[in-house]
């Protein structure tokens, strides 16, 4: 069923309406055999998501999301019966940023009266783990925001983001090239930083020895890994949770596309990429290393090596369990969405 303008349908106001989460939910519900209204927000309703978003139906509203907006967010939530909710971090990677523009959108929707909200959140690893791992802000932000949305007295329920299986396509070092047991290269996307690209594409083109590449991990071989096609899968649990009976106010939802362990992928990878890759468990120290190599600063490297431990000890969910039951259709293996990419693109 394509998206209504029947005011008979629930309205559902998507955050991030033009990214990743976002698009997810609004590609989920547009599938959906139920009659949604569907509002998103964008920053610059010129860009072409945007524009095709509108032509699909979704009522689009130009608003910045951020706190010197605080009054025009309140109102952009008016006459939603429900809200999805999602914080940036990685587009300014500000803990203190993404803890206080959460709790504004928990304002917003509790002041525009809706009957739900819907929380991409993550687990509280400082808490999980008793203090063992209190850097992992890009969780913890996340887990502080659920906290203050569950006391708003608005029903509200936590669909956990899984493991994207799109960061294996650039950004952070997960497969690098080794031809000496040492660092070499690592690919991109288009939009991280400049300057740590340069460094990284400079020191790669020196080494020109062929060498099978490593996924470099502070974990076990056998660590399991909830993988979530985002774009394909993650809109799947958030129709599900609007479409079950009653809201179900308080729950936790842990998504996945496959649940994986680490030495698992690297064989699915060399597999469909044809390129010999192999999983190496290193220490901490030098995944830091590899991740300070790439250009990633000293406390998002802290952050990025402490949740992989705490992925390895507690997992990735902090013990609770993943299920794709009562989804609206399967989810798409790791394979399958490896078959999908141009690999000779990314491992270069």
């Amino acid at each position: 069923m394509t998206i209504t303008q029947s005011e008979s349908a629930p309205l559902v106001a998507v955050v991030g309406s033009t990214g990743i989460q976002g698009g997810s939910v609004i590609k989920a519900l547009s599938e959906s055999d139920k009659p949604y209204r569907i509002r998103g927000f964008t920053r610059d309703p010129t860009k072409a998501t945007a524009e095709k978003l509108r032509k699909s139906g979704v009522e689009m509203v130009a608003i910045d999301l951020v706190l010197e907006n605080k009054e025009d967010v309140s109102k952009a939530f008016a006459g939603a019966d429900y809200v999805f909710l999602v914080t940036n971090f990685w587009e300014h990677m500000d803990w203190e940023r993404e803890l206080s523009e959460g709790k504004m959108l928990v304002d917003a929707a509790k002041a525009a009266s809706v009957k739900g909200i819907i929380w991409s959140g993550l687990a509280h690893a400082k808490k999980i783990s008793g203090g063992k791992y209190s850097l992992v802000g890009h969780f913890d932000s996340k887990a502080q925001v659920t906290e203050y949305g569950r006391a708003s007295g608005v029903p509200f329920v936590d669909v956990q983001a899984g493991f994207y299986a799109s960061n294996f396509l650039g950004n952070f070092p997960l497969i690098v090239k080794e031809p000496d047991g040492t660092y070499c290269s690592i690919s991109f996307n288009s939009d991280f930083d400049p300057s740590a690209r340069a460094r990284l594409s400079s020191a790669s083109s020196a080494k020109t020895k062929i060498a099978p590449y490593v996924l470099p991990w502070p974990v076990r071989p056998t660590t399991v890994v909830p993988l979530i096609d985002m774009d394909n899968d993650y809109g799947l649990y958030v129709r599900r949770v609007l479409e079950l009976p009653v809201f179900p106010d308080g729950s936790v939802v842990c998504t996945t596309s496959e649940d994986i362990a680490v030495g698992e992928i690297t064989h699915q990878l060399s597999q469909v990429s044809g390129k010999k890759i192999v999983f190496k468990q290193i220490t901490a120290e030098d995944a830091t290393k590899n991740f300070i190599a790439s250009g990633i600063p000293p406390a998002i490297t802290a952050d990025l090596v402490e949740g992989m431990q705490f992925h390895d000890e507690f997992g990735y969910y902090g013990g609770r369990a993943t299920t794709r039951e009562g989804l609206a259709q399967p989810t798409r293996t790791f394979t399958e969405f490896a078959k999908g990419v141009d690999w000779n693109k990314i491992l270069v």
